[in-house]
């Protein structure tokens, strides 16, 4: 289990391209309100890759293993990712800001 402090921190490696919070708005990348659990490809007025596109048709759910996958080795889950941050190397970190995007619905 992740410490959503510590997560907040973390994110700070995310937020030149995702935002969260109230008033989020598509940057390079998607909004993460309300990431967990939520089907792929759901941010409004945001262009997603093909191959994300091809993913959300094929099911994929933002959980928690999910996620940790991605965030592990974005490419190793979907190979064609627009998303060039190559992943989080540190388990605790990953967890963290999961931990983190959970509190935001």
């Amino acid at each position: 289990q992740g410490d959503a402090a510590k997560g907040e921190r973390v994110f700070n490696k995310c937020k030149a391209c995702h935002a969260v919070g109230e008033g989020a708005k598509n940057k390079v990348g998607p909004p993460l309100n309300g990431i967990i659990g939520s089907a792929a490809g759901q941010a409004e007025g945001y262009k997603y890759s093909d191959a994300l596109l091809a993913a959300a048709d094929g099911g994929l759910v933002w959980d928690e293993e999910t996620l940790t996958a991605f965030l592990t080795k974005p490419k190793d889950v979907i190979d064609r990712t627009k998303m060039s941050f190559p992943g989080l190397k540190k388990e605790d970190e990953i967890a963290d800001i999961i931990a983190y995007l959970a509190t935001f619905e």
